[in-house]
């Protein structure tokens, strides 16, 4: 599965969060965008028209796990997607801002 650290995340890369809705209140990457694992099917449009056309989505949850099933599932309908390894819990961790909706600092759950 392709995979990418953190820390090789540049700030304008698209950064999609598949966590659920109390996981993204508490804290999130600002500009991402976000459609939780639960409706990613039936809001998979949202993805296609905020997505870059010619780049690369990278896939981002608590740790890793739901992320990389939303990323095979992008390969496979030919998305140049990637799984964000460690999850927020690594963005976090490596010092990379988490910010509530009101742009205040929040926390990872």
């Amino acid at each position: 599965m392709p995979t990418v650290e953190v820390g090789d995340l540049k700030d304008d890369d698209f950064l999609l969060d598949v966590r659920e809705d109390d996981e993204w209140q508490a804290g999130h990457a600002e500009g991402a965008l976000h459609i939780p694992i639960s409706e990613f099917v039936a809001r998979y449009g949202e993805l296609t028209e905020a997505a870059p056309q010619d780049g690369r989505v990278h896939v981002i949850c608590r740790s890793g796990g739901r992320s990389a099933q939303v990323t095979m599932y992008l390969v496979q309908q030919g998305i140049d997607a990637v799984n964000v390894d460690g999850g927020m819990q690594f963005w976090a961790a490596t010092g990379r801002p988490v910010v509530t909706d009101e742009g205040n600092p929040g926390s990872v759950l």
